[in-house]
């Protein structure tokens, strides 16, 4: 081989190693591809997290509140006369139960501050008369102090076949009994609503599970919404109707126990009243 061509084929050889080197520097064209679109997006994501969420127009500050479609206003609303009277009947026993509840309470709380006052005043007087005149106008012990008094004047004039001490027990008596009625007057009421508020409530139920089950009928869907929410409504019935009762089995229970004690100690001092009275006549009449 001559010296030209030993030249010619280092030139060659020369000049496709640099064109390697030069395609091996150069990127390729899909990685460029690639990464301009992660950059865009990025982008994107950071321009999103900066700027605040744009609101629906006219939406409020505040949020919504969600009415309750099943409840007592909806059963009171689509109800019908039967449901909404069965409703009144509950609101008119409760009232009436809790108004003769409180009512009884301050009537007992006041008889007992009586018996107190009657303890303090009447057995220190030096007459009847006296002991009388010292207690409350309208105290169920003056009442029954006067009544004895009474009777003892009455029969000191009446010729009849009774003597004194029948006589005045008997007066003693009727005007404990009175006493006793009086307690006992509104203690009816309360057991009335305790026994039939709960049969009260039962019928609601009763009567708005077949109106409901009759609207399914019509309208042929038995999903649980169209189930649930009347037959719920329904039941509502039942739980006004035992809230109404248990309130008013309780006041009675409790009150029959107050006014037990109560007539205790007014029929101890009937009987200290017969005594006293009976004591200076059988000694005048000796």
């Amino acid at each position: 081989m001559d010296k030209s061509g030993v030249v010619s084929g280092m030139r060659l050889l020369f000049g496709a190693l640099v064109a390697s080197a030069a395609f091996i520097a150069t990127p390729a064209p899909w990685a460029e591809a690639v990464a301009q679109p992660a950059g865009q997006g990025a982008a994107a994501v950071a321009a999103q997290t900066a700027q605040p969420p744009a609101s629906a127009p006219g939406a409020a500050a505040s949020i919504d509140v969600v009415e309750n479609p099943y409840g007592i206003e909806a059963l009171w609303r689509q109800g019908d006369f039967v449901a909404r009277g069965t409703l009144l009947v509950l609101v008119i026993m409760s009232i009436g139960s809790w108004y003769i509840g409180v009512l009884k309470l301050i009537e007992q709380a006041r008889l007992m501050r009586d018996a107190r006052e009657a303890e303090a005043k009447f057995w220190k007087a030096a007459e009847p008369k006296e002991g009388v005149l010292a207690l409350r106008q309208d105290s169920a012990f003056r009442y029954i102090a006067e009544q004895g008094a009474g009777a003892l004047e009455q029969h000191a004039g009446t010729a009849g076949p009774l003597d004194l001490n029948t006589w005045v027990g008997m007066t003693l008596q009727r005007a404990t009994e009175v006493v006793a009625n009086r307690l006992q007057s509104g203690l009816a009421f309360l057991a009335t609503v305790g026994s039939t508020a709960p049969f009260v409530g039962l019928f609601g139920t009763v009567w708005g599970i077949y109106h409901a089950l009759t609207a399914i009928g019509i309208a042929g869907q038995a999903s649980i919404d169209k189930v649930a929410g009347p037959v719920g409504e329904a039941l509502i019935m039942t739980a006004l109707g035992l809230a109404v009762a248990v309130p008013a089995v309780l006041g009675y229970n409790w009150l029959v126990r107050r006014n037990r004690v109560a007539m205790d100690q007014v029929r101890h001092f009937s009987g200290g009243v017969h005594m006293r009275l009976l004591g200076p006549a059988a000694h005048k009449a000796d």
